[in-house]
């Protein structure tokens, strides 16, 4: 549908290391194990991913489709570029825009370009346009507000100043800056050295905010192991405001280890929610970076993601979602609202309805294929969780007859049918999208290791990455 013709003039131009928008070579970055220090080998990027089946290639470029539709796509508006966090299917409205979702739709862009979906002229001026918009936004000591009208890009309501989505934005801006080049790398640059990372942080606890607003001030803290470990890189390698090392071991000090099941043991986030375990990961390639200590956090999600499946093995006694071929809770709409689902092992209570999301088990793809893989599979059979733009949201089969009479029970009453959300999330499609696709070919991988910003991160927060 969106293939413009546009490849062969792609290949031809990149052959000679020119695009007309200035288009960048890709750097292989390594850190040697013993010594630290930073070498450089400067290739030319070939897409050339692997082959996948029809399900899962559906279903990344339907999630494509809803990063560059759901859009304010009005050139002259001053909200150009501006992605709704939300899209209902049956009525077909728009919620306010989230600056996570701007952050995955820059993403999405390469994808859309590599696989032909868009031309490369149409995807170059959506980012640099976005990034007008971006540089123009209300921000607060550089970080952005969570949700914005898709009108104007001003503040939504009371919405909170965010440090976890203005990071997922700035890894949005880092990595198609590297893709583009040129004054797409130079704006996404710019915003980001912006970003006063020591104004989010507490020196005394050594720990970032989790939020603010200007009428309530800092509220909550990053206390632990969850979906904030970007901050870390991202604070480090900041020419002015830089937070080192010391907020990266703080954080590791106050998280637990545990296991379950066929796991090993790994750090678990509060609420045992999938996504806290994926969504650094969708930018930084960590299957060869070890801290310090030897930790590696690719493996880390591995073994989450592992415990997640056997979870809702245990579970299926009690919910008809959960089998062998459906897990991987997350935070999703649910019958009663919007909610963090969890898995066991976590650092807090978990909340558990019966509700599954299929972004869950997705966005561990290039953890745990062998099992994902069957997973969308399922999915793909599912035909009242099949939507415009790929699979809805959530679902939700209700409880077997084994029930116990202790398990949680949403309050909706759910048919024998079952219940089946009607909208789609941009967060979960976004995590759906970059993922499948760093399966594939490690496109955004690629791109975003080569950024001076990431490289000086990692070396900030002493990594080794081995070759």
């Amino acid at each position: 549908m969106f293939k413009k013709g546009f490849i062969l003039i792609f290949f031809i131009l990149l052959s000679f290391s020119i695009f007309a928008c200035e288009k960048s070579s890709t750097s292989t970055t390594v850190y040697t194990a013993s010594t630290s220090s930073l070498t450089t080998a400067s290739t030319e990027y070939m897409y050339s991913p692997i082959e996948v089946s029809d399900a899962v290639l559906t279903e990344e470029e339907l999630s494509f489709k809803f990063f560059w539709e759901v859009v304010n796509g009005d050139p002259e508006s001053d909200g150009y570029g501006m992605i709704s966090d939300r899209y209902n299917t049956v009525t077909h409205s728009y919620g306010d825009a989230s600056i996570a979702s701007v952050g995955f739709g820059l993403s999405a862009i390469a994808i859309g370009i590599e696989n032909e979906w868009i031309s490369y002229n149409e995807g170059y001026f959506r980012a640099l346009h976005t990034l007008y918009t971006i540089q123009n936004m209300e921000r607060t000591h550089g970080f952005f507000y969570h949700f914005v009208s898709m009108n104007d890009a001003s503040r939504s309501g009371t919405t909170e100043v965010s440090i976890i989505d203005t990071s997922i934005l700035l890894c949005g801006m880092i990595l198609i800056g590297e893709y583009f080049g040129g004054e797409v790398l130079t704006l996404a640059n710019e915003i980001y050295q912006g970003v006063e990372w020591d104004w989010y942080y507490n020196t005394d606890r050594m720990m970032f905010y989790m939020g603010y607003t200007p009428e309530s001030g800092f509220g909550g803290y990053w206390d632990s192991y969850a979906e904030q470990l970007m901050i870390y890189f991202l604070a480090a390698a900041s020419d002015n405001y830089s937070v080192g090392i010391e907020a990266y071991n703080q954080m590791k000090a106050h998280s637990e280890r545990k296991k379950f099941g066929s796991s090993d043991y790994f750090y678990v986030s509060y609420p045992g929610t999938l996504f806290t375990y994926q969504y650094s990961h969708a930018f930084f390639d960590f299957r060869t970076a070890l801290d310090s200590e030897n930790i590696n956090w690719f493996n880390n999600s591995i073994e989450a993601s592992i415990a997640a499946h056997d979870y809702a093995i245990f579970q299926s006694a009690n919910y008809k979602t959960y089998s062998t071929l459906a897990w991987g809770n997350t935070a999703s709409d649910g019958p009663d609202g919007y909610r963090a689902y969890g898995n066991l092992p976590a650092a807090g209570t978990i909340y558990v309805d019966g509700t599954l999301a299929p972004s869950g088990a997705i966005g561990s793809i290039s953890f745990v294929p062998e099992l994902v893989l069957p997973t969308i599979e399922y999915y793909a059979s599912l035909s009242s969780l099949q939507g415009k733009y790929g699979f809805l949201d959530s679902y939700n089969l209700g409880l077997t007859e084994s029930a116990s009479s202790s398990i949680i029970r949403p309050n909706r009453p759910i048919v024998a049918t079952g219940w089946f959300d009607t909208d789609v999330i941009g967060i979960d499609k976004g995590i759906t999208l970059l993922m499948i696709e760093n399966y594939r070919s490690s496109l955004i991988w690629d791109y975003f290791m080569q950024s001076d910003i990431i490289q000086k991160g990692f070396q900030e927060l002493e990594f080794t990455i081995l070759s």
